[in-house]
């Protein structure tokens, strides 16, 4: 399903280790900048490549954590951050050291759940010992073991990391799969509006259409005009129908009762979300005060139509369902949230197409550390448009919506 599926490797470790050297060494071609000059690498980059023996992955290529001046701190402020994106960290380390830098480092990785390996690189010049290996492996790492750069001995390190590496981060689990059966029909409405890529569609939509076809189904895609006269002329009965959460007032409408609706942020939101926090969260909505403040997280960046779903159609929507007057923050990507999180009364996240599932989470764990209330783009309109059972009904049974502590 594209670079959000694909495992994301930070490599970590203070100024002239070594970092970018391996990185060169693990992708065989010379993608990240050499120097003897302390510092080269600056903002953490991304490279995306295929590790021979493993396959594709991104690398993320981080600023020394030993960086110094007022530039410097926020060097390390970004490798640091860059830890919530990623699901194996490869800590580089050089002549059996290991100080404050790197027990920060691993503090981090604990705090977020990371599983990390550790490179002692350049043993050529000085050997990596025994007990200096045995006391890293205490400290949690996945494995510890010797490199060079210059013997190219990254068979070992590939092996690392594969045995590392969560298998979550490399395998696919299927968004309707648990919802579909071997020659189903799935109905797919998908509008063409001015938010619509020209010539394309959208990544969610083409996620779902790659999905059914995994799962042996078939898939029909129709405009919200044409489904009226599909569903009459041919007389078929869907096993699942998927709309944009957008027209789900139309699609409501025109997809019978006894057929299961629901929409592509919400089969997201299932597939790699916080599903039973965004059930407990939507019904936040109803006691929503004059003066509260809600915090609408995008994954992604994109061209800002005059009608944007979550700048103006959601903010509209929840503000004419409630009556309430309410300030409403949007924050894009991974960017970082200005105000403390307790400001808010309600964060509603997208569907995170674009992001991985650890990503997400991470982006959601202060709201919920915070018990401030979440919940999903589709799952919110569904909510104030009066379709929300309906629309949550493939995916609860199995899940129970539980009374959140702050109703």
């Amino acid at each position: 399903m594209g670079k959000e599926r694909t495992p994301h490797i930070g490599i970590f470790g203070k100024r002239n280790n070594g970092k970018s050297s391996l990185i060169n060494c693990l992708a065989k071609q010379e993608i990240a900048i050499v120097s003897d000059f302390a510092g080269t690498t600056t903002d953490p980059v991304k490279k995306s490549f295929e590790i021979s023996g493993f396959g594709p992955v991104v690398l993320i290529d981080t600023a020394g954590i030993d960086d110094v001046g007022e530039l410097g701190k926020k060097r390390i402020k970004k490798t640091r951050e860059a830890i919530k994106l990623v699901d194996l960290a490869v800590l580089v380390v050089v002549n059996n050291q290991w100080g404050d830098d790197e027990q920060n480092l691993l503090n981090d990785f604990n705090k977020f759940d990371t599983p990390f390996l550790v490179v002692h690189n350049k043993t050529d010049v000085v050997p990596m010992l025994i007990k200096w290996q045995e006391a890293c492996m205490q400290l949690g790492a996945s494995a510890v073991l010797p490199f060079s750069a210059l013997e190219s001995n990254a068979d070992a390190l590939v092996s690392a990391i594969k045995n590392a590496i969560p298998e979550s981060a490399f395998t696919t689990p299927s968004l309707v799969g648990d919802l579909i059966s071997y020659g189903d029909i799935v109905l797919l409405i998908t509008p063409i509006d001015i938010e619509a890529p020209e010539g394309r569609m959208i990544l969610p939509q083409v996620q779902a259409i790659r999905d059914i076809l995994d799962n042996d189904a078939i898939c029909v895609v129709l405009k919200e005009r044409e489904v009226d006269v599909f569903l009459r002329k041919t007389k078929i009965k869907p096993a699942l129908a998927i709309t944009d959460s957008q027209i789900f007032l139309k699609a409501d409408a025109s997809v019978p009762k006894d057929i299961p609706l629901t929409s592509f942020s919400i089969l997201l939101a299932h597939f790699k979300g916080d599903f039973e926090s965004y059930l407990n969260g939507s019904s936040k909505i109803d006691t929503l005060t004059d003066g509260d403040r809600i915090l609408m997280l995008e994954s992604c960046s994109h061209h800002v139509a005059c009608d944007d779903i979550g700048r103006v159609k959601i903010p509209r929507w929840i503000a004419s369902y409630t009556g309430k007057q309410l300030n409403f923050d949007v924050v894009a990507g991974l960017d970082k949230v200005e105000r403390p999180i307790e400001d808010y009364a309600l964060v509603i996240q997208c569907g995170g197409c674009m992001i991985t599932r650890k990503q997400l989470l991470n982006r959601l764990g202060p709201a919920k550390a915070n018990n401030v209330a979440i919940t999903n783009y589709g799952m919110a309109i569904a909510y104030v448009q009066g379709i929300y059972q309906r629309a949550i009904q493939p995916f609860v049974r199995t899940e129970e919506v539980s009374t959140p502590d702050y109703l």
